[in-house]
């Protein structure tokens, strides 16, 4: 139900009432899949995690994944989360039994093609085949690397957490990057990598995608001590 809640807001001339509606949820009194909505339309825009895995008996697996994003310097980690599944996702299986997976930065240019690897194919099937990407051998790990990406980051498994075994819970999963892969054309000799030549997208609710063109810089306070 809509509440309001009045604001006073006391100036050097008037005092006005400022009205804010908002709507209070439980997440408790509503289903799954509306407080999953909420969540994926209102944390946005996430960046997405296309990640390349193999299973033990060596078939590949391309899956993107909007649950996903950097969590520590050093070592360097990222994290992604699949999301549960009956049968579960082909990813989770494969990086619960080998221990290593690559994340591949997904562009404009291939925003296609990652679109094409979301289906829930059977898994036997391989969505490199699907997407017609090219599978590259990593240096360190067993899955391959995603040519058409610029930026790849092998990973070896840091950490697999079951957060909830719900239908619409999931598990986190953390990775240590253990080789970087970045296009030469997009990153300096000071290593800084310029994101307008990046093309990266994000993922918005729904359907919906983001490209990341307008951009602002703001430098944080220094406070003196």
């Amino acid at each position: 139900m809509p509440i309001k809640r009045a604001l006073e807001e006391k100036g050097s001339r008037a005092r006005r009432c400022v009205i804010i509606e908002k709507v209070i949820i439980d997440p408790k009194t509503v289903s799954a899949s509306i407080s999953y909505q909420l969540l994926t339309a209102t944390v946005i825009p996430r960046p997405i995690g296309f990640i390349s895995s193999i299973s033990a008996l060596g078939i590949v697996n391309l899956a993107p994944f909007s649950f996903f994003n950097a969590i520590c310097g050093e070592p360097p980690m990222i994290m992604f989360c699949p999301v549960n599944r009956r049968p579960q996702k082909d990813t989770l299986l494969n990086v619960q039994a080998t221990r290593e997976f690559v994340a591949n930065i997904v562009t404009e240019e291939i925003a296609r093609q990652m679109n094409l690897t979301a289906g829930d194919y059977a898994p036997d099937v391989s969505e490199f085949d699907i997407s017609g990407l090219t599978p590259i051998a990593s240096d360190i790990v067993k899955p391959p690397r995603v040519l058409e990406s610029p930026v790849n980051m092998e990973c070896k498994v840091f950490d697999i957490i079951e957060v909830s075994d719900k239908p619409g819970g999931g598990s986190v999963v953390i990775g240590e990057v253990v080789r970087f892969h970045v296009l030469d054309s997009m990153i300096s000799k000071d290593m800084i990598i310029d994101p307008q030549g990046l093309h990266p997208i994000g993922r918005l609710g729904g359907s919906s995608y983001i490209h990341v063109h307008d951009r602002f810089n703001m430098i944080r306070p220094v406070i003196k001590k």
